[in-house]
Order: C-alpha cells, then structure tokens, then sequence
C-alpha cells in the first residue's frame, strides 16, 4: 500500500479530479440550448473547462473551439504522462500510437494528392506528433517509408506485415493503415492482458469492440474493390468477437446483405450495428432470403 502511494498516489488524485470534471447530462442539455458558440463559451466558464476560451475574440468558430478543447486535452494526457510510472507509462504510449498510425496515412495521402507538407503537419493530431514526421513526404515506396521514418519511431515492429508492397498507391496505403492498426490492437490488447484486474477487463472490451469494427469497416470499404478475399482476411485483427469465424463470413461478403448475415450471428456486435438490428425487427421476404443464401454461401 505504501509503494502504491508512491508511484501511484497523486496520479489516481489527478485522474479523479479529471473524472469529476466531465460534463455531466445537465451540462449537454444546457448546451443544447445554446444559440451560438459564443453561448457555450459562457457555459463552459462555469465548469471545469473555466475560462479557456477567455482570449479568442468574438464570433468564435467551430474550429477554434475544437482546437482549443483538444488542446485542453493534450495538455492534460501529457501532464499525466510525465508523472506516470511503469506500467502506466507505457500504456500512456500505446494510446498514442492510434493517433501516430492516423497522422502518418494522412501525411501520406495529402503529399499524394499534391498538397502543402507544412499544411498537412497543422492537421495533424498532436497526440501522434514524432520528430521525423516531415520525412514522410519524401518516401516513394514502403521500403522507404520504413528506412527513412518509421525504423525509430514506436510504430516501427507494427510494419512488418507490409514491407513488402511497392508503390504507395491508394490502396496500398489503405492496407498500411489497416495493417499497423491491426498489429497495434492486437499489441495493445495483449498488454492490457498480462496487466489483468480491471485493466484487462475494461480495455479487452473496449479493443474487442474496436478491433470487430475494423472489421466490418473493413468489409464494407473493400466491397467491389479490386482487393481480393485473401487479402482482406488478412488486414482483420486476430482478436474480438468476431474473429476467427466471423471475420471468415465477412471475408466471404461480396455484397452488404452478406455483411449483415456475418454479424447477425453475434448479437453483441450486431446490437452495435442499427441497421443490422433494424433489419431483423423488418425483414423482408426478398431481404430474408438473400440473407440466408448469403450466409450458407
């Protein structure tokens, strides 16, 4: 008990304070009613935010007020990380890496579509910000992508499985981006294990659940793509409710009827997904039928 206070006393307190300070039902309804972001910034001041819109000079925009709570929120991760010991530290890390891969395939994308490196850095999430960021824009395969930045960075062991493709076309990037996301769920998903109690609980269903929506997203963006069965079953996570059976029907999927078939078969995921409930409760009769047929396909 006496370490614990050490190492974790003032962190649980900071965290405390940080939970008793989210906005409550009552504060989302008084918002509701506000006329103008001008308005919400009078509310706000009465909350734990306090007055940190009090220098942005009126009308404010929304993208001032999505800046300045993100930049609430990172000043606040990142307090907390400091102080932080293993093995709060490195899950600290881990929860940045998500915005790392995000801000990557961005930075990626933008300097393929031609547009201004410096622009696409002021985008970019400054949870998932690395000093060798800039670098991406010069890397023409994913070779070089891997050499040139991603060898150093915390990212790096999640690249394996695409070192191989050539060219960073549109959808080899799709399949870079799923490919780490795949890799560092399963990652992270493991490390939340081998910590057990709560931890373990709690993030092995949050990861569960990320990790079947990347999947089903997955299904649904690849339908009618060039991207053939075996190379989708491969960008799923190895891990979550759905797999290995469910990721195998949505392998299988070649239409959204298919995609529904896979998840009605898991109640819990498919009470996630509204109109794969919505199906069930209106079934039609032509519906119904490419449903089964589908499913026993």
């Amino acid at each position: 008990m006496l370490f614990s206070n050490i190492n974790d006393g003032y962190l649980e307190g900071l965290l405390r304070g940080y939970r008793g300070g989210i906005l409550t039902s009552t504060d989302y309804a008084n918002l509701c009613q506000c006329e103008s972001i001008d308005d919400m910034k009078m509310h706000l001041a009465s909350t734990d935010y306090g007055n940190f819109m009090q220098n942005e000079p009126s009308p404010i925009s929304t993208t001032t007020l999505y800046a300045k709570c993100t930049e609430r929120l990172v000043e606040e991760f990142n307090f907390l990380k400091v102080q932080a010991v293993e093995p709060l530290a490195t899950f600290c890390d881990y929860i940045t890496y998500g915005f790392m891969i995000d801000n990557i395939i961005l930075i990626i994308t933008g300097v393929n579509h031609d547009r201004d490196t410096a622009e696409l850095m002021e985008k970019c999430h400054p949870l998932g910000m690395f000093d060798s960021m800039a670098s991406l824009a010069v890397a023409q395969t994913a070779q070089e992508l891997y050499r040139l930045v991603l060898v150093d960075t915390p990212i790096g062991p999640f690249f394996d499985e695409c070192y191989e493709l050539d060219d960073l076309d549109e959808e080899n990037i799709e399949i870079i981006r799923n490919t780490l996301y795949k890799s560092y769920l399963q990652a992270f998903h493991e490390f939340c294990q081998k910590l057990g109690g709560s931890t373990a609980e709690v993030m092995g269903d949050i990861l569960t659940l990320e990790a079947d929506r990347r999947a089903i997203n997955i299904t649904v963006n690849s339908i009618d793509s060039e991207l053939d069965m075996k190379k989708r079953e491969k960008l799923y996570p190895e891990m979550g409710l759905l797999y290995p059976e469910g990721t195998s029907r949505l392998a299988r999927a070649t239409d959204l009827d298919g995609v529904r078939a896979a998840i009605d078969a898991y109640p819990d995921t498919a009470a996630c997904c509204p109109s794969s409930a919505s199906r069930r409760r209106r079934p039609s009769r032509t519906n119904s039928t490419n449903s089964r047929s589908t499913s026993t396909g």
